[in-house]
């Protein structure tokens, strides 16, 4: 029965020896978790002021910031925060910018185009043929109860209205993220693509596809497939294929003639002309008054 009222006695005592050898240890407090004598690398029974001093001169010449400096400093001053977390934390919050951005672009596209007589006309008419909306004896849109017009001609406007470039609806697939997320499988199509190519078109020496002679001319002219179906109509098409602009020399030939041409009909524009004269009478300007 004694012994077993003891043991705890006994567990209880060492814990209290635990923490009696432990006070003056803390974080940021004299020599932090260890001990300072042993961090001076002196004994306690042989410490006095000179040797003190010798210890500290010796670790200061090893250890203080004004010789190590970047080294210490890096390691006080930098953020105790894991490098992945701050790299995802920007990379969301460039994409939620990129989308919130996208979205108000897009509305802005959508109220200018409901403003604009044409397309407002045909979703008018749309909305009529679909049973939407309904015109009474003057020609004007009938107010109906639960029903408001403009949400639904603008409705009918985002339904048909083709808007892409900078103003195009807003999309997840556009953003930072996304790109990140797929860019291992983008590496790896392209990769894939290069060889492919090399091997039909370079080993086997395969004639070009249509296909291959689109990339060309797109590579040679500079621009993007989005870029080239924007710019390009089917006339400019059927121009760059029957003049073989898929061959690099063709297609500068291409560009310079229709740069010749751009240049010749801008000088037979009244207005550029009117900007010329302007010009060579106005002289340099200048926002210094001169005496």
């Amino acid at each position: 029965m004694r012994s077993a009222i003891g043991v705890p006695i006994i567990v209880a005592f060492l814990f209290f020896v635990q923490g009696c050898e432990s006070v003056g240890f803390a974080p940021e407090l004299y020599c932090g978790l260890e001990n300072c004598y042993d961090v001076l690398q002196i004994q306690r029974e042989e410490f006095d002021k000179q040797k003190l001093a010798k210890a500290y001169r010796a670790l200061a010449r090893q250890y203080h910031p004004d010789r190590v400096k970047n080294k210490y400093y890096r390691l006080r001053v930098a953020p105790k925060v894991d490098v992945r977390i701050v790299i995802v934390g920007t990379i969301l919050v460039i994409s939620l910018f990129q989308f919130l951005s996208a979205k108000h672009k897009f509305s802005e596209a959508i109220e200018y185009a409901t403003g604009v007589g044409k397309f407002r006309n045909m979703a008018i008419k749309d909305g009529i043929d679909r049973g939407l909306l309904e015109m009474d004896k003057n020609g004007k849109l009938k107010k109906i109860k639960g029903v408001d017009n403009d949400s639904v001609i603008k409705q009918i406007i985002i339904e048909n209205l083709d808007v892409t470039g900078g103003y195009k609806k807003e999309s997840v697939y556009d953003t930072l993220a996304w790109h990140t997320i797929i860019f291992p499988l983008t590496i790896f199509r392209y990769l894939k693509w290069t060889a492919q190519w090399y091997w039909r078109f370079s080993v086997k020496k395969e004639e070009l596809d249509e296909e291959a002679k689109f990339y060309l001319i797109r590579k040679y002219l500079g621009v993007s497939q989005l870029e080239f179906d924007q710019r390009f109509t089917d006339v400019n098409i059927d121009d760059l294929f029957e003049k073989e602009c898929w061959i690099k020399a063709n297609c500068e030939k291409w560009k310079a003639e229709k740069e010749a041409a751009e240049q010749e009909k801008m000088a037979q524009s009244g207005r550029y002309k009117r900007y010329k004269r302007y010009m060579k009478n106005a002289g340099t300007i200048s926002f210094v008054d001169e005496e």
